[in-house]
């Protein structure tokens, strides 16, 4: 097992060079860059921005350089002193920027993904036990329903129910009063951030879980018609312990697979949710970052979202092999 992890962290290297090269081009490719997005926001704002002042933002900025020379210059701070440069629109540090949108982050999507799991592994065991009957079908619907809706659309419609029924408007992380960094933590302001996000977990939970119903469905029939589940039936074995000890467990197996495709939400964490509900996420970061081609920033959360998916996809691989006997890694 050791030696398995070792030679996929080694053979990821050249993978995050090929990747950081091409994310650095990519971010570069629309017409402009970071100065004349600058520049366009300071004319709309009625200030006057010449050629000269163009030049020397520039310069000042390094974007006069080749791209080349951009991207090694780059590559090599983040390899010889881990710096990811500072970003443009910020005039602050990438890893810090990024280390104080990671928390809420992280929360909002570990929230998600555990409510996902309850709702979808109950329903989809259910649904394979009792197949084709009146409780399966309307499962199978709302599904339907679940996949089908966007997830803005169903953000404004929960935003909508709270603030009719509540008063309240539950968009941000914090109510008024708790906002500013000079605000303290305490029991109470831990509560309203709990409070906040309640409807952006709900939301990418019954999106997940939508999905995961139908996996957990189809591949728990699978599984039932299998020669073991019968040989174990005619044993005598009761249904409740069958069903646990075998079928169900081998098809858990696409669950875990997912933690491949979970870990690098944990930067998106559901971009289009966060800019409904205006919560500071990573995801909401990236997109802004991409909207002014501010190279350093979006390139960071975009090898972040690289390293978490190579991370997500180990670590899935470990707890397959460590859930299924059969699966065997040397």
């Amino acid at each position: 097992m050791l030696s398995f992890i070792f030679r996929r962290f080694l053979s990821a290297i050249p993978f995050f060079i090929l990747v950081s090269l091409t994310v650095f081009v990519i971010i570069q490719l629309p017409p402009g860059d970071y100065v004349d997005s600058w520049a366009a926001q300071m004319s709309a704002s009625g200030s006057t921005v010449d050629a000269v002042m163009m030049a020397n933002e520039r310069a000042r900025l390094g974007l006069d350089q080749p791209m080349i020379v951009q991207y090694v210059r780059w590559i090599s701070d983040i390899v010889l002193h881990g710096d990811f440069g500072r970003s443009f629109t910020w005039n602050q540090a990438v890893s810090e920027l990024i280390g104080e949108s990671m928390g809420y982050t992280v929360l909002m999507t570990v929230g998600s993904l555990f409510l996902s799991w309850m709702i979808a592994l109950p329903i989809g065991v259910y649904s394979a036990v009792k197949r084709y009957s009146v409780g399966d079908y309307a499962f199978t619907f709302i599904s339907f329903v679940g996949l089908a809706i966007p997830p803005f659309l169903l953000a404004l419609i929960l935003m909508y129910l709270v603030k009719e029924y509540t008063g309240q408007v539950l968009s941000g992380l914090f109510s008024e009063e708790f906002q500013g960094q000079n605000v303290p933590w305490s029991f109470a302001k831990f509560f309203d951030l709990c409070k906040h996000l309640v409807i952006p977990v709900i939301i990418i939970g019954i999106s997940a879980s939508a999905s995961l119903i139908r996996i957990m469905r189809a591949n728990l029939i699978d599984q039932l018609s299998q020669p073991y589940v019968v040989t174990a039936r005619a044993k005598g074995l009761t249904e409740s312990r069958l069903l646990f000890k075998y079928p169900v467990r081998v098809a858990l197996n696409p669950f875990v697979s997912t933690l491949g495709s979970v870990l690098p939400t944990l930067v998106n964490g559901g971009t289009t949710v966060s800019i409904v509900l205006s919560m500071p996420t990573a995801g909401q970061m990236l997109y802004n970052a991409l909207l002014v081609q501010d190279i350093y920033l979006s390139g960071a959360l975009l090898l972040l979202i690289c390293l978490l998916t190579v991370v997500g996809t180990l670590i899935s691989d470990i707890l397959l092999a460590i859930l299924d006997p059969r699966i065997r890694m040397d």
